[in-house]
């Protein structure tokens, strides 16, 4: 089974290592460290690890806006780590899409079930973007199948069914999607009014 690599982010190098230690021995693979959120977003963008941990109180960009920008980009998930709890930084990350938070100081056994909820969660994230695209997608398909229908009924007095099976029988005809043929019918409609 391949192992799931990490970035680690902290400006505190001993606890990147200690952090580094804790995730080897859990079986994890570290392909990257960064002292900063802005090295950690740009490391992010090079290697596209499964998962970036990092630490909210940063120099050059907090933790915070580095997991906006890396769950903007869609990137890979965020799992913060903070010695803070409070109300208002736990708001901030769930506004930026921190898929998951991590108070310090944790155990070793606390980072297997925080990372496998945070790659889950952007497991099902994905497979919902992709869902609403291909709804989407599905949508304007049947619109356009609709308006080509609806030309093919007005030039052609063809009614409603007619006018689809036609659609449908150029579809296979032709090897082409119902989406390819009611562009074109809307395209030569359109072509022939000018």
């Amino acid at each position: 089974m391949e192992r799931t690599r990490v970035i680690i982010a902290d400006d505190e190098s001993l606890i990147r290592m200690d952090l580094r230690e804790m995730l080897t021995n859990l079986g994890y693979l570290v392909v990257g460290e960064a002292g900063d959120g802005r090295s950690a977003v740009n490391l992010a963008r090079e290697v596209r690890p499964d998962i970036v941990i990092m630490d909210v109180k940063m120099p050059d960009m907090d933790g915070i806006e580095a997991a906006r920008l890396l769950t903007e980009e869609r990137i890979a998930p965020v799992l913060l780590l903070s010695a803070y709890s409070q109300q208002e930084l736990v708001q901030r990350a769930r506004q930026a899409g921190v898929a998951g938070y991590l108070v310090k100081p944790f155990r070793e056994s606390d980072l297997t079930p925080a990372i496998e909820v945070v790659l889950a969660r952007f497991s099902e994230f994905r497979a919902l973007e992709r869902e609403v695209a291909s709804l989407g997608d599905a949508l304007e398909t049947r619109k356009l199948v609709d308006r080509a229908k609806g030309i093919l009924m007005d030039t052609q007095g063809l009614n409603e069914n007619d006018a689809f099976r036609r659609i449908q029988k150029m579809s296979m005809n032709n090897r082409k999607s119902m989406r390819s043929v009611a562009e074109a019918i809307i395209l030569a409609h359109q072509v022939s009014e000018q």
